[in-house]
């Protein structure tokens, strides 16, 4: 996209990605395990460590190449559909089987009910739209870490399940999935994380955000992640010439909506400049 505008890669700010605006840079972090590098992965330490966070048993968690891994794990062993349209792309759309379910739902946003059930959730979000590491319900969840720290070039995601359920998922990975250099990052991560002040912030500037929308004449559906939906068609054609790109949803089905992530004050103040023209 930065070749085709004609711009520096680093002067794009890039909302059609939801990133938690607020982790601190993973690259300091990073570069105290550049020796990882040299040796294989080996994932136990890590397995411990995120299953102490999530409150469950290491032999109920497997670390994955990212959420989008743990979703085709968990689809090639036990399959699966969704319970309407629109539901995020990478769940199973099988006409039985095991229910899935975004929380907060993509693309709308909104957390699930107390009434609402489903077999598989996918909490890649949860945490920053609630400050909880997870739900905890029963059945299948699948996550990412990713999202949570800003960091999807190391790919991390997780599946939770019965154990039985955790070794068949397993054996549907390549050896090595994850990376050596992933795993070592994980115990800082985890270190660093505060959920609630992240999730706090992200609803301070999600409400900024809507306000600068609606200011401009927008019309935009917000609910609980980190992004919002805007009904503008052409935004994004519009918006790209100055740098900010936003998601288009057609994919989803939704013609003439656009997703654009929550950013930080700086970010916001690039997209007042975008939406003005300038």
């Amino acid at each position: 996209m930065a070749r085709a505008l004609g711009v520096d890669p680093r002067d794009l700010l890039d909302l059609s990605q939801n990133m938690n605006p607020f982790a601190p840079p993973v690259e300091p972090l990073v570069a105290r395990h550049l020796d990882a590098v040299g040796r294989y992965p080996d994932p136990r330490e890590a397995t411990l460590l995120l299953a102490g966070v999530l409150g469950v048993a290491p032999e109920r968690l497997l670390l994955t190449n990212g959420g989008s891994e743990a979703i085709h794990v968990v689809t090639a062993v036990i399959g699966g559909r969704v319970s309407s349209e629109p539901e995020f792309g990478l769940h199973p759309r099988g006409e039985a089987g095991p229910l899935w379910r975004t929380d907060p739902h993509s693309p709308t946003g909104r957390l699930a009910g107390d009434d609402e059930t489903a077999d598989v959730w996918d909490e890649a979000f949860y945490a920053l739209a609630t400050g909880e590491w997870t739900a905890g319900r029963a059945g299948v969840v699948v996550g990412s870490l990713t999202k949570t720290f800003h960091c999807p070039g190391l790919r991390l995601g997780y599946v939770v399940a019965d154990p039985e359920i955790i070794n068949a998922c397993a054996a549907q990975q390549p050896h090595w999935s994850v990376s050596a250099l992933a795993l070592d990052v994980v115990p800082d991560l985890l270190e660093s994380a505060d959920l609630p002040s992240w999730s706090r912030s992200i609803a301070e500037a999600r409400h900024d955000l809507v306000a600068l929308l609606e200011s401009h004449g927008l019309s935009v559906d917000a609910a609980d992640a980190p992004w919002v939906l805007i009904h503008e068609p052409g935004l994004r054609e519009q918006l790209a010439p100055h740098g900010v790109l936003v998601r288009d949803c057609a994919s989803f089905g939704l013609a003439g909506v656009a997703r654009m992530a929550v950013p930080d004050s700086d970010g916001l103040q690039v997209v007042e400049r975008a939406l003005s023209g300038r």
